[in-house]
């Protein structure tokens, strides 16, 4: 065999063996994406003890059923509310658990998402942020709910979520925890072989929307993270409409940073002097 012949024979089983990743990459994304772990909870008895906590079911739009949990304080309202939009594979039973810390004296709701938890349906970003404006429109509606004082939350790809449910409804206030630009930007980032652009059906492409925003955003980074390098943040940060801060929470990383009480207070803070001016 000559070379020409050679040079020919390894450029095919190249070009095939793209193709065989890129086909691998486009079949596999919702797992690699979204990766919710079954009907397994992080708290098996999810309880706030700041709040009376209640499993619920809603339906969405389309009619699947989503469950989670709301909580609201023991006291006569309306209270400020807030809506919690978790990350990849992130179960949200913790944030009963949790309320009482993270969200003093509001009331809260935590919804998992289509396929994670007891929540049905199959994830998918337009269902994500479908559903999401949908959760925001239902809490408003409590009588409990002060309708003009409702903030959004998203942690990781959650803040994907919090950034397009708030760019369509009037929250008062968001907080982004370890945000990116665009979960396209990381994908190309790690397939760099790969035209993902091509296949990759759920960018959540926060920087596109992030100037529309109008309430006051505060964003939490994790000091050291692996999954969303802080380049992804500051590419995010720079078009944000309002932007209240930007915060490196120490000794923390991409998976404990919602849990360490050093978060935890500085959302309860900016969250209460959100909720206490006029």
């Amino acid at each position: 065999m000559n070379n020409s012949k050679k040079v020919a024979g390894f450029a095919g089983l190249v070009s095939v063996l793209w193709m065989g990743l890129t086909a691998a990459v486009a079949a596999n994304q919702k797992r690699l994406l979204f990766n919710p772990l079954g009907s397994k909870r992080e708290v098996l008895k999810p309880y706030s003890s700041g709040h009376r906590t209640r499993p619920i079911v809603v339906r969405s739009n389309d009619g699947t059923r989503l469950s989670g949990w709301l909580m609201t304080p023991p006291v006569a309202g309306p209270h400020p509310g807030v809506i919690y939009f978790g990350g990849r594979s992130e179960e949200v039973s913790w944030v009963a658990r949790d309320a009482g810390k993270l969200f003093p004296g509001m009331a809260v709701l935590a919804v998992n998402y289509r396929g994670y938890g007891d929540s049905h349906g199959d994830p998918a970003e337009e269902h994500f942020v479908d559903d999401g404006r949908m959760l925001f429109d239902w809490l408003s509606e409590r009588h409990h709910v002060d309708p003009k004082r409702i903030a959004v939350v998203g942690r990781s790809l959650g803040s994907g979520v919090a950034v397009q449910v708030a760019m369509q409804r009037d929250a008062n206030s968001i907080v982004l925890i370890t945000p990116y630009d665009s979960i396209l930007a990381i994908a190309k980032r790690k397939f760099k072989a790969i035209p993902v652009e091509y296949v990759l059906r759920h960018k959540f492409e926060s920087v596109k929307y992030a100037h529309h925003l109008k309430a006051p955003t505060y964003v939490l980074r994790a000091a050291f993270d692996d999954v969303v390098p802080h380049s992804h943040t500051d590419l995010l940060v720079e078009k944000l409409g309002q932007l209240h801060a930007d915060e490196i929470v120490p000794d923390s990383d991409h998976m404990n940073i919602p849990y360490l009480e050093a978060t935890q207070d500085r959302i309860a803070s900016f969250l209460r002097g959100r909720f206490s001016q006029p």
